[in-house]
């Protein structure tokens, strides 16, 4: 999955300009309800990135009183993340450790033209869809050990019972000897079967629940 394809398109963003007085801004971010937004010049260059955090920590450390901070400071003066973005044709992974330190993330094209952004709210609903949990199934976790055709079997096993996949996760990407996978299919296999299956192919079926 690549970033264009999860992104909010630029002409659904609001964006703030370097030239704009802060107080604009943040307005503008309280009536959206939003926490930050991309600073973008009049060639739709991204330049960085503008909250209401940065906002709250510029006018603690201003000379000025409050009102003349808000009404004479200059989104440029203050806007930070001048590197927070990330390219279109990027892998949707490459998104997930940003989140820890900023709401959103920058998407830019060809000489950092701003053509979107992409939200931890983003990440999560990618997240949804990668457990399945929009759909109604079964969820069985189980373990088996690091070697080759142990996926292979797992799908000849679930092809025989004729069960169909709605999600399927692997964890412990390490040199661990067992692996975990956490599997959901439809709710109309015969789920006893299938875990008498899984342990007779040399799985270790941790957990099953109708989710």
């Amino acid at each position: 999955m690549f970033v264009r394809s999860t992104m909010k398109p630029s002409y659904k963003c609001s964006v703030a300009s370097p030239d704009q007085p802060v107080r604009e801004v943040l307005e503008k971010l309280d009536k959206k309800d939003i926490q930050a937004m991309p600073v973008v010049d009049e060639n739709q260059k991204f330049l960085g990135m503008i909250s209401v955090q940065t906002i709250y920590k510029a006018n603690f450390h201003a000379k000025q009183d409050q009102e003349t901070f808000l009404n004479q400071v200059k989104v440029k003066e203050v806007m930070t993340h001048e590197n927070l973005y990330i390219n279109k044709n990027d892998v949707f992974e490459e998104t997930l450790t940003t989140f820890k330190d900023y709401p959103i993330l920058a998407v830019v094209g060809e000489e950092k033209k701003f053509l979107g952004i992409v939200t931890r709210y983003d990440v999560i609903e990618q997240f949804e869809s990668v457990f399945g949990m929009k759909r109604s199934g079964i969820r069985i976790a189980f373990t088996s050990e690091e070697s080759a055709g142990r996926f292979a079997r797992l799908t000849e096993i679930l092809q025989s019972l004729h069960a169909n996949i709605i999600s399927v996760i692997t964890f412990d990407e390490t040199d661990k000897l067992a692996r975990r996978i956490v599997l959901k299919v439809d709710q109309d296999v015969k789920i006893e079967k299938l875990k008498h299956r899984l342990e007779k192919a040399g799985f270790r079926v941790l957990d099953v629940k109708n989710v």
